[in-house]
């Protein structure tokens, strides 16, 4: 899915966005609910009421890409909305998410950064 796709930055609407919105009242949210700019290498998620659909919103090139996942069985683990700033979560952290599982992940691997050797 999003494999091979370069981006910086994810952010997640938090709460729930009605996902009959297309590409333009997406990147309409993204511009003047959040102030950021639907044109940046980044992902943008929202998700639906219920939590079993979510769209992905991401500017490459030339166009926009409109990825949307549903759910036959389940919800995603969203996060509520404590405050209407979009959530910046890790790329890492977005796997989880579609994966079915919490943002935090008390018994993952720690992230390692690489030394060189000399």
């Amino acid at each position: 899915m999003l494999t091979n796709v370069p981006f910086d930055r994810v952010y997640l609407a938090r709460g729930s966005t009605d996902l009959r919105k297309s590409i333009d009242g997406l990147a309409v949210i993204v511009k003047e609910c959040f102030d950021l700019d639907p044109f940046s290498p980044s992902l943008f998620v929202f998700c639906n009421r219920k939590r079993d659909k979510l769209k992905i919103l991401q500017w490459e090139h030339n166009g926009f890409w409109l990825h949307y996942r549903r759910l036959e069985r389940g919800t995603f683990h969203w996060p509520s909305e404590k405050d209407s700033a979009p959530m910046h979560i890790s790329p890492r952290q977005l796997r989880w998410l579609l994966d079915g599982l919490t943002l935090d992940q008390k018994k993952a691997h720690r992230e390692v950064t690489a030394r060189t050797i000399l």
